[in-house]
């Protein structure tokens, strides 16, 4: 079976993942300790949790 490498993708994941870890970056860069814990605990607020997750 011979694999078409020239064909386009219709989903990148690791371009997605690449592009959602750069903008994270650069929202991120300049951030103590104290406003990246806040910034990740408004970006979790609200997410449902797994079971046994407090």
């Amino acid at each position: 079976m011979e694999k078409n490498k020239n064909k386009e993708k219709e989903f990148d994941a690791v371009k997605m993942m690449r592009d959602i870890r750069d903008k994270i970056h650069s929202e991120t860069k300049d951030m103590t300790f104290e406003q990246l814990r806040i910034y990740i605990d408004s970006k979790l607020a609200g997410k449902p949790r797994l079971v046994g997750q407090k």
